[in-house]
């Protein structure tokens, strides 16, 4: 099958297969063709051009862009998408005044998805997970990372991540799942640290590579949580399983996190609403990706990762948005970046770079997603038209997507 899409206005993302990531200034870079073509062969980019330069294709499916742009799918490399129910009731608190920390203490937040989520069967799970999937498929997003850590129990999570491999074998998006045991310490275990960490090293751990569930590891490294130490061992214990970190890390307070994950070769970093300067020195050359999630940010009134001081100082950044039922119940790409250019000041051009590229590293799929590339996956959005691509961002509570194409089928 071959999908030939003629007269893009711009044609985003331009890439050499050997650029991975672009950090510091070179994410203000966003390179284009303007008046392009783009070919399709089956679920592959295979030619792309100015329309000038344009060869005559026996295209099965020609798709006129007039007036719009096209640019690669977003990839989300920080979600919790496969969850049971919801935590509206929260949402509510939060507006009368009580803080994420009040809530957990009151049996809320993650406690109160893993009682929702082991009380679930695996069927509706699925159920009410492939429905946000398809939702984030139509809204432009071709790759995503989904995590569990809402189960907090061998079974629970064996659950959970059965449900993440189920979706992936039968979505055409990428789906990179990612064992976060270590999301919190379940009741029973709030005396009994390692007791628990016990029980994801010799229990779940064992059992996640038997069915090969798994691509990475999570613990959300937080005062009240995991400490630098606890997260240190589960990190240790997940690559003798073939595990990589992707670690959660200064959401709320900076604890030297950021120097633990980088001294395990953590992928990436996540949240980091807060930053040090010293955080910023140790990620410097290293090969972790520091992920910022901004609709998390807005959604439960914290700070907001300080971007331009990252970027400035030289460092990469990847976008994601942290789908979850508690703190950010949206796996809208568009509206993080919208978000991250409005509320933490990064142009366009850096938020698409971090979405797209930045966003592909961070799942470890920089070979196959992030940019238009020869070769690469035919993941594209063709946007409605538009002046310019600038407007994506700027009309952010507008849907300015036409269409999207996933594996070279348009998604629907």
């Amino acid at each position: 099958m071959t999908t030939l899409i003629t007269n893009i206005q711009e044609l985003l993302q331009i890439r050499d297969l050997n650029v991975n990531k672009v950090s510091g200034a070179e994410m203000a870079i966003l390179p284009s063709i303007k008046n392009a073509y783009l070919c399709i062969e089956n679920d592959l980019i295979s030619d792309f051009g100015s329309m000038n330069d344009c060869p005559k294709i026996n295209a099965d499916v020609t798709i006129d862009a007039t007036g719009k742009v096209v640019l690669p799918t977003w990839c989300d490399s920080h979600t919790h998408i496969v969850y049971a129910g919801n935590r509206i009731q929260e949402f509510v608190d939060r507006i009368n005044g009580l803080s994420y920390e009040e809530i957990a203490n009151r049996g809320g937040g993650i406690l109160n998805s893993a009682k929702k989520l082991n009380e679930t069967s695996e069927e509706e799970i699925y159920n009410q997970s492939k429905i946000r999937l398809e939702e984030v498929m139509r809204q432009g997003t071709g790759a995503v990372e989904i995590k569990s850590g809402y189960g907090l129990t061998v079974d629970g999570e064996l659950k959970m991540l059965r449900v993440i491999k189920r979706l992936s074998e039968n979505y055409p998006i990428k789906i990179k799942a990612t064992f976060l045991g270590a999301h919190a310490f379940p009741v029973e275990f709030k005396e009994n640290h390692s007791g628990y960490i016990d029980l994801i090293i010799d229990e779940m751990l064992p059992k996640i590579a038997a069915e090969n569930l798994a691509d990475f590891i999570d613990v959300f490294c937080e005062t009240g949580y995991f400490s630098v130490e606890e997260t240190e061992r589960i990190m240790e214990a997940g690559k003798k399983f073939g595990l990589i970190s992707k670690i959660h890390v200064n959401q709320f307070n900076a604890i030297n996190g950021i120097a633990a994950c980088v001294k395990h070769n953590a992928l990436s970093v996540d949240h980091l609403e807060v930053v040090t300067d010293d955080d910023i020195e140790v990620l410097k050359n290293s090969n972790t990706m520091p992920v910022a999630l901004p609709s998390c940010s807005y959604f439960i009134s914290i700070p907001y990762t300080p971007a331009r001081k990252m970027i400035d100082a030289g460092l990469p950044l990847a976008l994601a948005t942290d789908f979850n039922p508690g703190t950010t119940p949206s796996g809208n790409m568009n509206f993080v970046v919208a978000t991250a250019c409005i509320k933490m000041k990064m142009t366009p051009e850096e938020a698409i770079n971090a979405a797209t590229i930045n966003g592909a590293y961070a799942m470890g799929i920089s070979n196959t997603h992030g940019s238009i590339t020869l070769g690469k996956k035919a993941n594209v959005i063709i946007s409605k038209e538009v002046t310019s691509f600038y407007q994506l961002p700027y009309c952010f509570g507008t849907d300015l997507i036409d269409c999207v194409i996933i594996e070279g089928k348009l998604c629907v």
